[in-house]
């Protein structure tokens, strides 16, 4: 039997992502960073939601969306399981989101005012974090 251990997440009520969103984007990062690993059973919709202390509509949502996506495999009477990896998206969808998410990013930093230099050291060690595990 294959039993499921809680994800490592954490919903911040003062982020301005809505929730299922933070699930979304926390299980993509757990899963291409190599801690949840290929055919990793994760916990059931109750289980999270349970863990989380929120509504199990909104990880059912999150959920459906990861599968949809291609990071998730749903097996009937098994649960859902991480996917082989695969193109999940077209390069142009690619490309358009990461044009998003540095417009976003560059938005919420540059009020900060650290040097440029700073601020691309920092990205550099959050994405070094992610990155050896994977390819490690």
């Amino acid at each position: 039997m294959n039993l499921r251990s809680p994800l490592m997440l954490q919903i911040a009520t003062g982020d301005p992502r809505p929730i299922h969103r933070q699930i979304v984007d926390g299980v993509r990062r757990l899963i291409a960073s190599g801690e949840l690993t290929l055919g990793a059973n994760l916990p059931s919709v109750r289980g999270l939601a349970l863990q989380l202390g929120i509504n199990p509509n909104t990880v059912a949502k999150a959920y459906s969306e990861l599968t949809a996506e291609g990071w998730l495999d749903a097996r009937a009477g098994l649960g859902l399981f991480v996917a082989a990896p695969r193109q999940r998206l077209s390069d142009e969808e690619r490309a358009r989101r990461l044009d998003e998410a540095l417009t976003r990013f560059v938005g919420d930093v540059i009020a900060l005012d650290y040097p440029a230099g700073v601020v691309l050291e920092r990205v550099a060690g959050e994405l070094a974090l992610c990155l050896p595990k994977k390819t490690g």
